[in-house]
């Protein structure tokens, strides 16, 4: 089928490629390849179902130290980011705690889950979601530019609905133009009212984990001053390997960046939806669902970790609702390694613009993050060299 549909787009009307000498050298091999994947699915799945129909998806302490090092860096050590990863749980759960008891007045062991079902009950309308995140960008573009936290430029941006495909999962994302488009392209924030075919129970559910604080939160993490301005500033970026480093992002940069952009935003106090509490309070949630992504990824794959284990820990420490944890439990199944770029891209993220700040006590905020920003989207181990150069 492959090669059929490449046949189809040589012989289309009109059309010369200049490739079509090159696939045609290297075409018997990517088939070959293709088919020795295929049989090995086959294999696995033929194995899978001898077992009653269940393969497991862990891949071993092993393999899973390996891969992380291949996704980060050749330095990760995966038991080193576990065990910080563990302890800044701990650190989150007692700023979330105490933020929580100035909120309320009060003390206790309910006090977050108590503000935080209060903020779930503040829910947006299906109908008129992607009206309110144009909303929120707006707000946010306002509140960087006036407290000159970021340049801001003036690519083009659209807010879409999202294809039906694709919801269900969050409520926006960023797609972003093609590294190497020689021209500016706007960038495209997906919004997502719920699947068409959802229950109103299971509707309500997901709102109330994406309630109109978090969508705000989100929305700085995809768009203002997060994916979206990163990228703005990754594209500006002008030397001799300018095209190897646009099309080589750094996953765990440009995650790390977004996280962190959260974190800036809720620390410089913007309002939201008129108290900097609320927006602060679904951060440092999102900061403890990242922190438990980390652990998840490390514990299901290199510890043995069981779901009843990881639902408990969503729930109880991230104070998730069911249908996120119950998702991320699968998605923790389906992958491995990818989980933890958030995390481990934010330490890094963070553990630099901190080290910048001890180096000169005078940077102001804009002077800090346009250098942080100067470079493209490199991993953030060779970030700390361009800078130093």
């Amino acid at each position: 089928m492959v090669s059929n549909q490449i046949d189809t787009a040589l012989e289309v009307e009109g059309s010369t490629p200049q490739c079509a000498a090159q696939l045609a050298r290297v075409r018997p091999a990517a088939l070959e390849a293709l088919t020795g994947h295929r049989t090995w699915l086959s294999a696995q799945l033929a194995e899978a179902e001898g077992n009653g129909g269940f393969a497991d998806p862990r891949i071993g302490p092993e393999r899973f130290a390996r891969k992380l090092s291949l996704t980060l860096s050749a330095a990760a050590d995966s038991d080193a980011i576990l065990a910080r990863a563990e302890a800044d749980l701990d650190r989150v759960s007692e700023q979330i705690t105490e933020l929580a008891a100035q909120i309320t007045g009060a003390a206790g062991p309910g006090v977050v889950r108590q503000v935080l079902d209060r903020l779930a009950g503040d829910v947006p309308a299906d109908a008129t979601i992607l009206e309110f995140c144009r909303d929120a960008l707006a707000a946010q573009t306002a509140f960087v530019t006036g407290h000159r936290l970021i340049t801001v430029y003036d690519d083009p941006i659209e807010l879409i609905p999202m294809p039906e495909m694709d919801r269900g999962v969050a409520v926006a994302y960023c797609d972003s133009p093609g590294p190497l488009e020689p021209a500016p392209q706007p960038t495209f924030i997906a919004v997502s009212p719920t699947p068409a075919d959802w229950a109103p129970e299971r509707v309500a559910s997901f709102y109330r984990e994406y309630n109109r604080h978090m969508v705000h939160d989100l929305m700085v993490h995809e768009a203002m001053p997060g994916h979206y301005l990163q990228l703005q500033h990754s594209r500006r970026f002008a030397g001799s390997d300018t095209a190897i480093r646009a099309a080589l992002r750094s996953g765990a940069f440009t995650e790390g960046w977004a996280v962190y952009a959260e974190r800036v935003m809720a620390e410089h106090e913007y309002p939201g939806e008129g108290d900097p509490r609320a927006v602060r309070m679904q951060q440092l949630k999102m900061q403890l669902r990242m922190t438990i992504n980390a652990i998840l990824d490390a514990r299901i794959h290199a510890h043995g970790m069981t779901e009843a284990e990881a639902m408990a820990l969503m729930a109880d420490r991230g104070h998730q609702e069911e249908g996120e944890a119950a998702g991320k439990w699968r998605r923790a199944q389906l992958t491995s390694a990818q989980l933890s770029t958030y995390y481990v891209g934010y330490c890094e993220i963070s553990d630099l613009a901190a080290d910048l700040r001890a180096a000169d006590p005078g940077l102001t905020d804009q002077q800090l993050h346009d250098q942080m920003l100067a470079h493209g989207s490199p991993p953030v181990r060779l970030l700390r060299t361009l800078i130093a150069a």
